[in-house]
């Protein structure tokens, strides 16, 4: 699984994770919740995109899917989801996006952006699968893992639909590098996916 991301993950993070599990799901929960909701907004604000349409339509049922799988994990552990946390990572790579442009133009940073946010997740799947003690969130991150690199790639082949291919390519490069700057800066935080 190649997610071409420039700086892995701090090893750190994944054994504060687990000391710190409850928090970890109520903040996925909400990752899960805000990546349908996306989804949804792309789809209120392109309906004329006809393969966005297509495309994201069975994402939303997916993420949404996730988010009450993940509210089922927290309910076995007599977890509540409380109040919503401040993404300092999103808010950081939303920073980063260009303002202006064509439709179009917008309409790939939004996709990039998205696919960031995907890829990076897909990468703490996979740590928690390999690192956790707990059998059943091994099998859970697995089975999550595999369902957002296949998240990860829709937005990227959706944004080389809208743009020149060698366009969509250099930018993702540049928010690549962008985005290695965020983690780099970043304390890896007990309570947080990202």
């Amino acid at each position: 699984m190649m997610l071409h991301l420039k700086l892995p993950t701090d090893p750190r993070w994944v054994n504060i994770a687990e000391k710190n599990i409850e928090d970890i799901l109520i903040d996925h929960a909400y990752c899960e919740q805000k990546a349908a909701s996306t989804c949804i907004s792309l789809i209120v604000q392109y309906p004329e995109k006809d393969e966005l349409v297509e495309m994201l339509t069975p994402v939303v049922a997916e993420e949404w899917d996730h988010f009450e799988r993940v509210l089922k994990e927290m309910k076995k552990r007599g977890i509540s989801l409380g109040k919503m946390r401040k993404d300092e990572y999103v808010n950081q790579l939303a920073q980063k996006i260009k303002k202006g442009g064509s439709r179009e133009q917008q309409l790939v940073e939004k996709l990039l952006m998205s696919a960031l946010i995907e890829a990076r997740s897909c990468e703490r799947f996979k740590l928690l699968w390999q690192n956790l003690e707990d059998e059943n969130l091994k099998e859970f991150y697995y089975e999550l893992m595999v369902s957002e690199a296949g998240h990860y790639t829709n937005f990227i082949t959706l944004a080389r639909n809208y743009l020149p291919r060698e366009e969509v390519d250099k930018r993702w490069q540049e928010l690549l590098k962008e985005e290695k700057e965020i983690i780099e800066n970043l304390e890896p935080r007990s309570d947080r996916m990202h």
